[in-house]
């Protein structure tokens, strides 16, 4: 066969790929063996096309891949299936290095050659995604991604629903474990949002693992990752291709009993908000797993962002910007949860009202950015003393604690703590302070009432002693 002549019968970008075969059954070194016009045209620079190849290097036929793009084990997969098991293979993917989409194809050739086996390899490329040939996909794979929407459109308790979801993608792999892991890089830190565990094997948590080292470790996975959209390790081979890459990570996965994984970003308008993986999956099931998983991570994705934007509101509309403590409405909102009977309290609970002394007096004498700087010293004083109780800031210098289920003592002690704070070298803070403590599950409100006049007693003592912090 002459595979020139051959390859000159496709229209679309086709080249023909051919892979050697090695004694023990694995492959070696992956080479183009030659291109059609369309194919070649494709490592040229011009405004027309779409693609614009890394290295710049004229295309010679017969040339190792890796000349041409970095070595990428979902490529080496894909032409693996195809030339040398013989399968046909079909991907719609958008890998990292080009801002475009490929829709690639590959048919196993029969070519007499006992040392290299041959397919062809065809891709089409657009700028815009196709949303027909996303969701061109087996009938298996449709179900269970299918699954996977339902119940992250219809869920009322996202972290659960992401519990069950993260369960389900376990169990689509036949995985020991399985995670999705949030990435804030410019904040330095990583966040556990989910995972599943074979409850076969010895339990484990990425929460072990969640340290300064490990997020520096993270930033270097895109990068290993190599410009494809995800990462899949099989074997010891593809293991030893990643530890040529990254000899930290590739550790750090064998010391973790890690033989096999599937990992994927989850992004955002090319912002990576994440990733996904399992471990130790059924490898027998790669082509089905990362079917599934391709398309999965888009709705994840788009669904955690969704989720971080609502919990950004609710912080915004709950918290107060200057001190951080929760602001009067989410006061009121929790007063209501109570009186309406949403929300059970137990039978005793202390309320704290606490109104800062000497704000006006600060704002007057040395302007408004003192005074922000007081209520700020004010709300952490209440946050360090007060560390498992409820803090408002109901008004401009007035403070609420809400203390449930704890001992009388206990918060009588906190507000003699609070009370030195008067006497702080650094950062004194006066605070005027009302207590009311309920045994016999009382109405909330009725409490609130009587530690505010509780607190307005303590302010007059306050201005009877320091007349020239009276507010006017």
């Amino acid at each position: 066969m002459d595979l020139q002549e051959y390859v000159n019968q496709f229209d679309s970008m086709t080249c023909i790929m051919s892979v050697e075969k090695n004694p023990d059954g694995s492959y070696g070194t992956m080479r183009i063996e030659v291109g059609n016009k369309a194919y070649v045209s494709s490592y040229e620079r011009s405004s027309e096309n779409p693609i614009d190849m890394p290295f710049g290097n004229k295309f010679v036929p017969g040339q190792e891949y890796t000349k041409y793009i970095p070595k990428d084990l979902n490529f080496e997969h894909f032409i693996y299936n195809s030339a040398v098991l013989k399968k046909p293979m079909h991907a719609y993917i958008h890998p990292d290095r080009f801002d475009v989409w490929f829709n690639i194809f590959s048919l196993p050739l029969e070519f007499n050659d006992p040392n290299k086996c041959y397919c062809t390899y065809t891709q089409e490329v657009s700028t815009e995604a196709s949303v027909e040939q996303m969701a061109n996909l087996s009938a298996k794979t449709t179900s269970d991604v299918l699954k996977t929407c339902i119940k992250l459109r219809s869920t009322k308790n996202f972290l659960q629903t992401m519990d069950e979801v993260i369960r389900d993608i376990r169990v689509i792999c036949a995985a020991n474990f399985c995670c999705i892991m949030l990435t804030d890089f410019k904040e330095n830190k990583c966040s556990l949002l989910s995972e599943s565990c074979d409850p076969h094997v010895d339990k484990r948590t990425l929460l072990d693992y969640l340290n300064d080292a490990f997020t520096d470790l993270v930033k270097t996975w895109m990068d290993t990752i190599g410009g494809s959209n995800c990462l899949i390790i099989k074997n010891e081979s593809d293991m030893e291709a990643v530890r040529a890459r990254n000899p930290r990570w590739c550790k750090s996965m064998r010391d973790a009993g890690i033989d096999s994984i599937v990992l994927f970003p989850l992004q955002y308008n090319n912002e990576v908000i994440g990733f996904i993986w399992s471990t130790n999956f059924d490898i027998k099931d790669t082509d089905h797993i990362k079917e599934t998983l391709e398309l999965t991570t888009f709705f994840i994705a788009s669904e955690i962002v969704n989720y971080q934007l609502l919990q950004k509101l609710e912080m915004l509309s709950s918290t107060d910007l200057l001190t951080g403590v929760k602001n009067r409405n989410a006061m009121n909102n929790r007063v209501l949860k109570i009186v309406s009977g949403r929300e059970r309290v137990p039978d005793a609970y202390g309320i704290v009202f606490a109104d800062l002394n000497g704000l006006k007096t600060v704002n007057d004498g040395a302007g408004h950015n003192a005074g922000d700087q007081l209520l700020k010293n004010a709300a952490k004083a209440l946050m360090d003393i007060f560390t498992d109780c409820e803090i408002y800031r109901a008004g401009g210098d007035e403070f609420v604690v809400i203390a449930m289920d704890k001992p009388k003592e206990d918060i009588e002690t906190k507000i003699e703590a609070l009370r030195q704070r008067a006497y702080d070298p650094e950062h004194p803070v006066s605070f005027a302070v009302g207590f009311y403590y309920d045994e016999n599950h009382g109405d909330i409100r009725a409490a609130m009432r009587e530690a505010d006049t509780r607190m307005y007693e303590d302010k007059k003592q306050f201005y009877a002693k320091f007349p020239e912090n009276r507010k006017r």
